[in-house]
Formats: structure tokens, sequence, C-alpha cells
């Protein structure tokens, strides 16, 4: 083991640092997305645990628009607030961004996109002006995919492309309420929904039994009373030629089952599908704590079930031997609260109702942190009380309004310190280019939801000083390293040297095992590292930040760039 670690530094900048691994075993139009293929070094390839996963989460009708043709369903043309209509964005624009390897520069694990069931037809009348379902948690019909986003060819060909890159594809679940009730959209039946009481978050019951806002109806996934389906989605199947295909399916699905026809039942096999039909490698869990802890056990058990079949029928395009993953968001869950979340008047370990991961809302707070006690405090808690459970970190997301850097003054402090840290990250879409945040003539959360920056990549932009290009390439830097070294995420976490502080991950799981050195807070110049043990001499270094190469001499390595960032790793 190595106990420090000294550098020779000549000249100096603000904020450096240095990595050292060793492996073992504003808005523009949303349809200018086109961009050219950047060229990096291949990382080698090394297990994909979820707990160092690096997940890129977008807003599919923000991301990029790649068929016109359909920007516009269901009569969808009333005038809206300000981003709170459709924008174009869909599936074949997430499909174009995968081949041309976006995502695999950023050392992107795994996709996280928001759902894309058809959503209700009709607006809203806010106070922040009318809104359509963009975002996807408006749903109408679980069964089908809402044609804005895409068709179910083009989902099979999302998922396809993306396995093809080594990228997992998490869909966000939405069982908790259905879409508002709208001019053209009608409340589903009594013995479906409720739609009161609001939720007052008192206790368990006024978190859980009640609706999240006025105009949701909350789906009574507490019943275990069997209901018809409602009229209108009979309706609709019939119209589109499905009605005794689906009727049928949920016979099998009930008789294989034994599950009473409740509402939840409905939904967990409406869901479930999309695994056994694509593929789909996890779910992100949509407001995981206002729905009984009863139903993600259920949700679990069935989607697990879902994905050995698919791996079975499917044995050349099954990507690895992990299970089906599924991330719940437990609003105001933190890492500091361990194991459990507290409603007032009782606790619930979601980690034992077949939940792998908890979004992780302490993250942003303390990213304010230094470096150590940010570290050192996420490596205790997911080695010992956490052990084989996980957190999802992130700084900004959809609909948190008070982010990590809102106005993107330090997005490379923002990008060390997500994709550095222990546990999984979740880049939100942009984070990766300073894309604003902050967009005059928005209301509410829609000021965190513009239109991907793609006019800004390739331009020579500058957002608050920080030019946007070298921003990406900082955080590709860095996410190329976590995706190729898993010990970065999952890893033991142990400080080496206060000054300069420097720290080591190490991550052993059968026979393998991989081993990380880093320095934070350094200079720029030749930089001579003694590695220890670590390194044997005559051993070749390849330095991911600079794409050079340093051979180990007596011990010790010498490289000599403009940055004060080094990656090594053995070649």
């Amino acid at each position: 083991m190595v106990k420090n670690i000294k550098l020779i530094l000549k000249s100096s900048l603000d904020h450096w640092i240095i990595l050292v691994v060793t492996g073992f075993m504003g808005t523009g139009i949303l349809g200018s997305c086109e961009s050219s293929p950047h060229a990096t070094e291949s990382a080698p390839e090394a297990p994909f645990f979820w707990e160092n996963a690096n997940l890129y989460f977008l807003l599919t009708d923000r991301f990029c628009n790649g068929d016109p043709s359909n920007d516009v369903n269901f009569n969808r043309t009333g005038d809206t607030g300000k981003l709170r209509g459709f924008e174009g964005g869909d599936m074949k624009g997430v499909i174009r961004k995968l081949r041309e390897d976006y995502f695999t520069e950023l050392g992107i694990t795994a996709l996280w996109i928001t759902p894309f069931f058809e959503q209700v037809h009709g607006s809203t009348d806010e106070s922040t002006g009318n809104t359509y379902g963009y975002h996807g948690y408006w749903i109408r019909d679980w069964t089908a995919i809402d044609p804005n986003f895409g068709t179910e060819q083009e989902l099979a060909e999302l998922v396809e492309t993306a396995h093809s890159k080594g990228i997992r594809i998490v869909m966000d679940v939405v069982i908790n309420h259905t879409g508002p009730v709208t001019k053209i959209d009608p409340v589903w039946p009594a013995e479906w929904i409720r739609t009161g009481p609001k939720c007052t978050y008192k206790d368990y019951s006024t978190t859980v039994t009640c609706t999240l806002v006025e105009n949701l109806p909350d789906i009574r996934t507490e019943s275990l009373e069997p209901v018809e389906l409602p009229p209108p989605l009979l309706t609709r199947w019939e119209e589109r030629g499905r009605l005794e295909t689906e009727l049928n399916e949920l016979d099998a699905f009930f008789t294989r089952t034994g599950y009473p026809r409740a509402p939840r039942y409905y939904l967990i096999k409406w869901l479930t599908d999309f695994i056994r039909k694509y593929g789909i490698d996890g779910y992100r869990l949509d407001t995981a704590k206002h729905i009984e802890e009863a139903c993600w056990t259920e949700l679990g058990k069935e989607a697990r079930i879902a994905f050995q079949e698919w791996k079975e029928l499917h044995p050349n395009k099954v990507l690895d031997n992990n299970d089906f993953y599924m991330v719940g968001e437990v609003y105001g869950y933190g890492i500091s609260s361990g194991r459990e979340y507290s409603f007032g008047d009782r606790t619930v370990d979601y980690f034992s109702c077949s939940i792998n991961s908890l979004i992780n809302f302490d993250f942003k707070k303390d990213a304010l942190k230094d470096y150590e006690s940010l570290f050192a405090s996420y490596s205790a808690k997911l080695h010992h009380e956490l052990r084989g459970k996980g957190v999802l970190n992130y700084l900004t997301s959809h609909d948190d309004g008070d982010p990590f850097d809102i106005t993107r003054e330090k997005p490379m402090e923002a990008g060390t310190k997500l994709l550095l840290a222990p546990g999984a990250s979740q880049l939100y879409y942009g984070d990766e280019s300073c894309r604003e945040l902050v967009i005059p003539g928005t209301l509410g959360d829609a000021t965190l939801r513009g239109l991907m920056n793609w006019e800004e990549i390739g331009t020579g932009f500058t957002r608050n000083d920080h030019p946007v290009d070298e921003v990406l390439e900082h955080y590709r830097k860095l996410g190329q390293f976590r995706r190729s070294h898993p010990s970065v995420g999952a890893g033991d976490h142990k400080m080496l040297s206060s000054s300069p502080y420097t720290f080591s991950r190490i991550f052993i799981s059968g026979g393998y095992k991989d081993r990380v050195l880093v320095g934070l807070d350094l200079e720029a110049g030749e930089k001579t590292l003694e590695v220890g043990k670590l390194f044997t001499n005559g051993t070749k270094l390849f330095d991911y930040y600079s794409n050079t190469f340093g051979t180990v001499k007596k011990g010790k390595v010498t490289f000599t760039t403009p940055w004060g960032i080094v990656l090594l790793a053995e070649n």
C-alpha cells in the first residue's frame, strides 16, 4: 500500500487534480442537434457494476429532435406557458446520439429516459400557463407509446443500439397517478382512483393515501379489490385492433400469478411487458414514497421474472449476469438516513422492497463540503450500513428547484465531485455542457427543462467564463475513467495524505480487482509521482487526460502536461 505521494510541480493554476490508477485481473432550436463524432482513446473494457454506474438522465422531448414529422399529435396545438409544450425531442434523436457515440465518449453506462407512455391529449390550465404532458409523467395509456416520443419499433431500436454500445436502459416507472383531467381526458373510474384529499405529508397516511397535487388522480394502489378495465381504455384497444390480444395477455398474467385484478396488478403487468419485449435493464421508480412499499416488492419480483425470460429468449443479446435494477425516488431521502426513511409516525426500509438503490437528495448539499468529508462519509455508509445496496448521486435534475450551481459558476468542480464520489452518478442532460438552467420567462420547474444546448457545443461558446467545450472535455475524461474503473464509484475509500490531498479506492469482486489513487487541489506542470508497490519498474502507464504515456522508473513516473489532472492506468 502506498503511504505517501511525492509531487514535484512547476508553474501553478488554481485547481488541479491527479489520479493514478491500476486495474487488476441558453436554448436554441431543438431540431439543430447535429454534431460531429469526437475522437477519443478507446477505454479498456471493465466489468459493469450498478454501484459504479454513470447514468445520463434526459427528458426525451428536450434532448434531440430526430424526426420533425412526429412533433404534433392529438391536436396538441394550443398556446402554452414558456417551455410547457412539446418541443420535438424523440427516440430517434436519442438513437442518433447513441450512434454518434456521444454517450460513449462521456463514459455513460446507463440511460435514464423519461416515461414514453401515451400522455393525456389535452392541456391543463394552470397559473404557470397551459401545459401538455411533454415530460411523460401524465399517462393516459400504459400500454401504448406516445407518438410524440416515437414508436414501438423505435423503442426496440433505441434499446438495441444502446446495448450495442454497452449502455443499459433505465425506464421511468409511474404507478402513483394517472394524467390530469382535461377537457378531452376524462377521470378514470372511482374504483381505480381518488381525487382527494391532497397530501399534507404529516405522516405515512397523509403521504401515501392522497393526491400529490390538485387534479392528479391518485391510483388506489392500496386496494386488493378486483376492478373492471376503464371503458375508454377498452375503446382505444378496440380502435387500434389490440383488444383481444390485450385481454388474453391479462388473463394469462392473472392466471400465472394468482394476483387479484386490482389496480396495481394491472399496472405491474403493463410495466413488465416492456422488459419482456424489449430487454429494458432497470426501472427508476417515480414518487416511490407515495406508494405502499409492498407494491415495489411485487413489481420487483415480476420485473426480475420478465428480465430472466428475455435473457433466455435472447442469449446473444445479454450484456452481463446482472439482475434487473431498480432505483427509487423517495423524495427527501439522503445517504445520511442509511437504510430507513422516516414519515414521522413510522419508518420504511425501501431497500428491503426489491429496490437496489435510492436517489440521494443529500448530495447537492454534501458537494459543498471538502473532498475528504464528502468522500470518506459516503464510503463509510456504502461499505457498512448500506453494504450491498447503493445510492444515485446527482447535482441537478428536472424537478429540483435548488440544484447545486444553478447558474453554472463552477461546472468543473461539479463534474469532479460528482464523477469521483463513491456511489453511482447521475448526469442531468447538459450538466456536461453548461446548459443554461435559469431561463427568463419560465415559471416553476420549466426553468430546469430547457432545450439541450447543441448549438453551443463545438463553437467556442463560453458561459460564465467557462468554455463549454472545455467543460464537456472534462466530463468526458472523468466519465471514461469511471467507466473503465469500477473502483471509482464502488471501491473502498481511504485518505493517503492530507497535504497534498490524496486517496485510494480499492474494489474487489470475485476474481476482479481494481485500485485507484487520486490527488486533488494540485498544480500543473511537471509531475513526478512515487508509485510505490502499485506499479513495478518498467511498467508503461497511459494518461487518460493528456493521451500520453509514461514509464515507471525507480518507483516513480513523470508526466509534463498543460493540465493539472493526470489519469493513469497500466497500458
